[in-house]
């Protein structure tokens, strides 16, 4: 199986970044998570993107914040689809990552999730990997199958109160 990395551009993300870390374990997917900024480390990210490929991974999470470069900085090394979660900052409440994230040029595509949206960049990089593996796709399947039913349950449970 493929794996995920997940790219944060401070460790301040971190708190964000955890619910696709819990997301990919509870669907058995592998990962790495590493810390590489677009603007203070731009070598390493440039290296980390480059060979991303070659060493196994099938889908890349850029999580950042304020000017949010770093998911265009990695699409632009790699022709992985990457993820981009722009994360929530103090000065605009994230619509600034929101959209350096979902702004990028032609030809340099990046999906981008909601704002601190960690948990469903996950499910796409998981939806992206699952293409190519079957039993992932079950995976899915079933999740979204168990969310459907608990929605019923909560819908019986509204309508035997309020629909009398």
């Amino acid at each position: 199986m493929k794996k995920v990395a997940i790219i944060m551009g401070s460790d301040s993300d971190l708190p964000v970044v955890e619910k696709a870390i819990t997301t990919l374990e509870e669907y058995g997917v592998p990962f790495e998570v590493h810390v590489y900024s677009a603007h203070r480390t731009p070598v390493e990210a440039r290296d980390f993107s480059v060979n991303a490929k070659a060493n196994g991974f099938g889908a890349i999470i850029a999580a950042a914040g304020k000017a949010a470069h770093l998911a265009g900085a990695i699409a632009a090394n790699t022709t992985l689809p990457v993820i981009g979660i722009p994360v929530k900052s103090s000065t605009l409440d994230g619509l600034d990552a929101l959209l350096s994230t979902v702004q990028m040029p032609s030809g340099i595509p990046v999906a981008t999730v909601a704002i601190d949206g960690a948990a469903n960049a996950a499910l796409l990089a998981i939806q992206i990997i699952a293409v190519s593996d079957d039993e992932l796709a079950e995976k899915l399947v079933a999740s979204r199958a168990k969310a459907a039913q608990t929605v019923l349950e909560k819908n019986k449970a509204v309508e035997e109160k309020y629909n009398k």
